[in-house]
């Protein structure tokens, strides 16, 4: 039987070990917000988020005639079995996720982290108006440097986040990090369809009235520009699971939703 100290070693072992690894950059880790800006990506995400928090969750259902929410249920569905009493909301934004969890998983603390501040004022005003402060708590964090220590969460989830990651596999291993030994990774994230009409419908409707929408409604063409940017370079599908196991998942897999507009990925520590 492995002692506690034996484990210990063995974790420190491997973490240092994945830390010592050369991270990858993917095409996606370089795309931004505002391209004649000096800033780095994670600092652009931020300013764009606050920028559109206004009119963040009236973007997601009136863009996507509301199928959002049945995608984040789905993916809050790929929890249950092992039924989590401590989440981590990586990416919460305005909460959504992070109060569907509250109701439907029923777990005894959530905590959601934002690099936005404009997301999580918006979140936590709606999470006080249901009155669920004693179960989730909202606070400023980076996915990439996770101020919690290893083996903390039952369970971690990203909607629509990861493709945000300045660094991709960092992030990756950072939620690895602080997830329980058989602890359950879930991402959401948009996809590409594969079916050929559909992908022309959907690429074109990405490519032009997706900005043109975001201009007229949110004020910010560019944040809907680097939307279907940021789809097109992402590492989606098997690709991504592939990266999820240089990373240190195990039991990794995909669910395609809407035809391939939308992915579940998991995976386990």
């Amino acid at each position: 039987m492995l002692s506690l100290k034996n484990y210990k070693q063995q974790t420190t072992n491997s973490k240092l070990s994945y830390l010592r690894r050369p991270m990858a950059k993917y095409s996606h880790d370089h795309i931004v917000p505002f391209k004649n800006s000096e800033l780095e990506k994670k600092q652009q995400v931020a300013d764009m988020f606050d920028r559109i928090a206004f009119r963040y969750d009236f973007m997601n259902r009136f863009m996507s005639g509301g199928i959002d929410i049945r995608w984040r249920k789905k993916a809050i569905k790929e929890l249950k079995e092992i039924n989590p009493q401590n989440i981590l909301d990586v990416a919460t934004g305005t909460a959504d996720v992070a109060i569907m969890m509250a109701k439907y998983l029923q777990p005894k603390k959530i905590i959601g982290i934002d690099i936005s501040e404009g997301m999580l004022n918006i979140g936590r005003k709606k999470i006080s108006e249901l009155s669920l402060n004693n179960i989730i708590e909202l606070q400023s964090g980076d996915s990439e440097a996770i101020h919690f220590p290893d083996n903390t969460f039952d369970a971690i989830t990203v909607s629509f986040g990861v493709r945000n990651f300045a660094n991709l596999e960092k992030g990756l291993g950072e939620m690895l990090r602080v997830l329980k030994p058989s602890g359950k990774l879930v991402v959401l994230e948009f996809s590409k369809p594969k079916q050929f009409l559909f992908k022309k419908i959907y690429s074109l409707y990405m490519k032009t009235a997706a900005a043109r929408i975001g201009k007229w409604i949110a004020k910010n063409r560019e944040a809907y520009q680097y939307l279907n940017e940021s789809v097109n370079a992402f590492p989606e599908g098997e690709n991504f699971l592939a990266i999820l196991n240089k990373v240190g998942y195990k039991n990794f897999y995909s669910k395609k939703l809407s035809l391939g507009i939308c992915s579940i990925y998991c995976g386990q520590k």
